[in-house]
């Protein structure tokens, strides 16, 4: 087994070097080598690459951890039980709330963040004093910067407090961490980062460059962290910064997702993949659907589906949560698919990233992480929470989204009493539904329960549903309480690092 100190002695020197010409998209670099750093960081093209390295994290935690976390964590998607293939338990596990410290999943998530803070660290601590241009060098201490504080971000709604480090592994003696920080301590960090990212990056990058992380990534990160601190005067702040930056939401739903419509006005942070290139293309599609769809769903009939399909597939809760004429939904999921005897099987899936492939196994969609929508609904969420106004902006904000799923607008006084909206809780609860469906499968529900305080109830009602005639789910199974929000520290960083474990 590996052990993450080595991992981190061994590796946090080493960076992404990449095969770029000067026309060429950032993300355009395939790994051909690595270099120790204190020989590495030199010049410019060193520097660019590092960061490069940084970002390569996202795509690996994109491809299974995000959506493993963030979505089937929630009530919004389940799996595909696959009698057959039984070597992806730990991943029904997460989804159970049986997950155990030993659990490859945790590892390999814990892993994946707290190797993109060590490539951040590399190249925050090495730049400084550089003879590289100014601009340059605000640009990828910003990036690195905007890449630990979310990655951070990612570790402390997981984990709770864990181990901060903020500067480079030099020796096998720096390599144990000075123990698990508080959740107060993590989330002052990641503030100062966001903050000062935000100060250096820039609004825009050239087209060849677009997908990098900007002011408004940070800021929009940033106002999510007060947000999730109920600081809710704080985010409006930042959420208004956003707002002036030129954002704009796309006309209709369906092109938001689209690979033709990539880093577009509504996206304000998303991973990049490259279907051109096998180790940057992105798989999705493949991923959530139905391991019994042959090649109906994918359109890929050299590609044989098994164990590793049938993943995020969406509950019958979630299916449900679509008022009718929302166009969203069928942009989003389907429902189940006709297989070749002419048979509806009724096995959902999510279709929001099913766009075809490029080439076997691989697709070019990205994965939106930050858009729009999202901060004009948080904005609506900060409004309310400041005091509750009838009619007012929050709901023009709310309306804004629903008109372009070509839904009416909730209103107080509105005479359908589907449609009307009171008080401050309803506002809430309308607004946490509106999340729900225009943000779904984007890794933000789970999130959303936590910061809501509704987790522990939502989630224990959704596991009712799932018990009912699945003699495949093991017992106890959703059994969630207050400390089951958070997920236990992964066995090996206990063992190794002498760090506390959350109670379970």
């Amino acid at each position: 087994m590996k052990n993450h100190l080595k991992t981190i002695i061994t590796g946090i020197f080493m960076v992404s070097l990449a095969a770029a010409g000067c026309k060429k998209s950032f993300l355009d670099q395939t790994p051909e080598a690595s270099l120790a750093g204190n020989n590495f960081y030199q010049t410019e093209t060193d520097f660019k690459q590092a960061v490069n390295g940084a970002y390569s994290s996202l795509r690996e935690m994109g491809s299974v951890n995000y959506w493993l976390f963030g979505e089937m964590r929630s009530d919004n998607t389940y799996y595909q039980y696959n009698p057959s293939d039984r070597g992806y338990e730990q991943r029904e596990f997460i989804d159970q709330f049986l997950v155990g410290a030993t659990a490859e999943p945790l590892s390999s998530y814990w892993q994946q963040n707290y190797t993109a803070i060590a490539r951040s660290n590399e190249i925050i601590f090495r730049i400084a004093d550089k003879p590289i241009a100014e601009e340059l060098k605000k640009q990828y201490t910003g990036e690195a910067l905007f890449l630990r504080a979310f990655n951070y971000f990612n570790l402390v709604r997981q984990y709770g407090g864990v181990p901060l480090r903020l500067e480079p592994t030099n020796s096998p003696d720096e390599a144990q961490s000075k123990g698990r920080a508080s959740i107060d301590e993590v989330y002052a960090q990641i503030i100062t980062d966001l903050n000062a990212a935000a100060e250096l990056l820039p609004a825009k990058y050239p087209v060849a460059e677009a997908g990098r992380a900007t002011a408004g990534a940070a800021r929009t990160v940033l106002g999510k962290v007060y947000l999730t601190q109920k600081k809710y005067t704080e985010a409006l702040t930042e959420f208004r910064k956003v707002q002036g930056l030129g954002y704009a939401l796309m006309a209709k739903y369906a092109d938001v997702f689209s690979p033709a419509n990539k880093n577009n006005s509504e996206s304000i942070f998303e991973i990049q993949y490259l279907g051109a290139q096998p180790a940057l293309a992105s798989n999705f599609m493949y991923q959530f659907a139905p391991w019994n769809s042959l090649s109906i769903v994918t359109g890929d009939a050299g590609t044989t589906l098994g164990g590793g399909n049938g993943w995020n597939v969406p509950t019958q809760d979630m299916i449900d949560a679509y008022e009718p004429g929302d166009l969203r939904k069928d942009i989003s999921l389907a429902v189940g698919f006709t297989d070749l005897s002419g048979k509806f099987q009724p096995n959902p899936y999510v279709k929001k990233y099913n766009h075809g492939f490029v080439d076997r196994g691989r697709t070019d969609d990205n994965f939106p992480l930050l858009r729009y929508a999202d901060v004009l609904l948080m904005i609506a969420e900060c409004l309310n929470e400041q005091g509750f106004a009838a009619n007012g902006e929050a709901f023009s904000l709310l309306n804004q989204i629903r008109e372009r799923a070509q839904l009416k607008p909730k209103t107080a006084g509105n005479a359908d009493p589907v449609l009307r909206v009171e008080t401050q809780e309803a506002f809430r609860q309308a607004l946490l539904q509106e999340r729900r469906v225009e943000l779904a499968f984007e890794n933000h529900r789970w999130y959303d329960l936590v910061r809501a305080g509704k987790a522990v109830e939502v989630m224990n009602a959704h596991g009712k549903k799932e018990m009912v005639g699945k003699i495949t789910v093991p017992a106890g199974s959703y059994q969630v309480n207050a400390a089951k929000l958070l997920l236990p520290i992964p066995q090996r960083e206990i063992n190794l690092d002498n760090l506390t474990q959350n109670p379970q």
